[in-house]
């Protein structure tokens, strides 16, 4: 059995949340889960009871792609050190940091007259 895609999960956590509204019982909506994705009555259920948990549909992740680069060896250490010790991944790391860096530039630009703000 293939595991979901984490953009694939939340998209059958979405469906299972409409379908609790549309449906009269959980049943109902379990068995519509089972059709529509041609799962597991018991895959469908866990779909529905984590709709149910959460409450409110959640955002589907963006597509990541591999995305090699040339680092310093020193520089690498210190990241798996850091990912080891806060428990995030080197990618959820690099990302995090990416957005800042982009962002405070972005601000910096605009500030400065660099970047163009209207599409004009």
């Amino acid at each position: 059995m293939v595991k979901s895609s984490n953009s694939e999960r939340a998209r059958r956590i979405n469906a299972a949340h409409a379908l609790l509204k549309e449906c009269d019982t959980i049943a109902q909506a379990v068995s519509a889960m089972e059709a529509q994705y041609c799962i597991s009555k018991r895959q469908a259920y866990r779909y529905v009871q984590e709709a149910q948990k959460i409450g409110t549909p959640i955002p589907i992740p963006e597509l990541k792609v591999a995305f090699t680069i040339k680092l310093a060896p020193n520089l690498i250490q210190r990241l798996r050190q850091y990912s080891e010790q806060s428990g995030l991944t080197l990618g959820e790391i690099v990302t995090q940091a990416l957005e800042t860096f982009l962002h405070k530039g972005l601000q910096r630009g605009k500030k400065q007259g660099k970047i163009k703000t209207d599409p004009a």
